[in-house]
């Protein structure tokens, strides 16, 4: 009788333990939504900037070119492409912004001031956005790696995270907006 109540103790203890792994497993995978919900904003909102300015006709025109394409690019981009049109943009704004003049030109025109801090909020949200979201999938991926995870599949069908890979460096002149 001791033994079957030990046996019965065990597997409930082993019971508990897997519920509160699972749960745990469920709520990384909420927080990773979560980030990915936020970083996908921030990217809609720096490419919405971006193609704002583009069309403004406040830069020159092969400059408006550039930041409208690729800011088009990274808003109309399939998900297996998202990370390589968001670099892109990464790329394009640190070409059109590369110096101070292009900037501005862009202070100067009505509205500008306020295009251009929005701007420079956007490209500054937006590694911290990534910085979230890849550490949630860090943490889940370590939980999902433990052998009683896998064995018992605890996750159950949710597909493995996966980390948002990117060009995220802002322009110079521009981070240096954000610094004061």
């Amino acid at each position: 009788m001791t033994t079957l109540i030990w046996i019965v103790a065990a597997l409930v203890v082993i019971g508990v333990y897997l519920s509160w792994t699972a749960g745990r497993l469920d709520r990384l995978h909420s927080r990773i939504d979560a980030a990915r919900a936020a970083l996908d904003a921030q990217l809609l909102r720096r490419a919405s900037v971006a193609q704002e300015l583009g069309t403004a006709g406040v830069l020159d025109p092969a400059a408006s070119i550039v930041l409208y394409q690729a800011a088009h690019a990274a808003r109309q981009a399939e998900e297996e492409q998202r990370e390589v049109a968001e670099s892109e943009l990464s790329q394009a704004l640190r070409a059109v912004f590369a110096e101070v003049p292009q900037v501005d030109a862009v202070r100067e025109a009505p509205g500008g001031e306020e295009s251009l801090t929005e701007l420079s909020e956007a490209v500054r949200r937006v590694p911290m956005a990534r910085r979230f979201h890849n550490d949630a999938v860090r943490a889940a991926r370590a939980v999902r790696k433990h052998r009683v995870v896998r064995w018992f599949r605890l996750a159950g069908h949710a597909p493995f995270p996966m980390a948002f890979e990117m060009d995220d460096e802002p322009p110079a002149v521009l981070e240096a907006r954000t610094s004061h």
